[in-house]
């Protein structure tokens, strides 16, 4: 990766956007456990910070799911030589003692990637794809989907957050 190449990344390109997205946030999330049939919908709070000079971006987040705490935490950046976004989630409900990696193409104003998880019963692991749409300076939507090991997709999360006034 030559220098050019990460200046401009950082300047105009998938480092400025992903920088462009670093805040304090507040929002609801809805959490679906079956294809649009509403589980929970509580309030969730999260923090988006640059980590390694601003090379990736560092997601924690805190909230409930059915009256009970959840947390977590993701790291997201973009691989200049690959040229895809990548993404290690780990949260207090869903990964247990594993970290997911994902994956995913280049766009500018959304994140959008793709991993998968271990089924706790053994059976064949299940995509997960997430998305951090910005859609205004203050206005961010972080949108998960399960996918079965069929490949049929359904939202499983999604977060609208608003920035915090005062935070960068």
């Amino acid at each position: 990766m030559s220098d050019q190449a990460l200046q401009a990344s950082m300047t105009t390109g998938p480092h400025s956007m992903l920088a462009r997205l670093c805040g304090s946030w507040k929002g609801m999330t809805k959490t679906f456990f079956e294809p649009d049939i509403l589980t929970d919908k509580s309030p969730w709070q999260g923090t988006i910070s640059p980590i390694l000079n601003g090379l990736f971006v560092q997601y924690n987040y805190s909230g409930s799911l059915q009256g009970k705490p959840l947390t977590g935490t993701a790291i997201f950046g973009y691989n200049i030589i690959a040229n895809k976004y990548q993404c290690a989630w780990m949260d207090s409900f869903h990964n247990g003692t594993s970290m997911m990696f994902c994956e995913g193409l280049l766009n500018d104003t959304t994140v959008n990637v793709l991993g998968k998880y271990d089924a706790p019963d053994g059976s064949p692991s299940w995509g997960w794809r997430t998305t951090v749409e910005i859609t205004t300076t203050d206005k961010i939507v972080v949108t998960m989907y399960n996918i079965t090991p069929e490949g049929i997709e359904a939202k499983a999360v999604e977060t609208i957050f608003q920035r915090i006034p005062g935070s960068p």
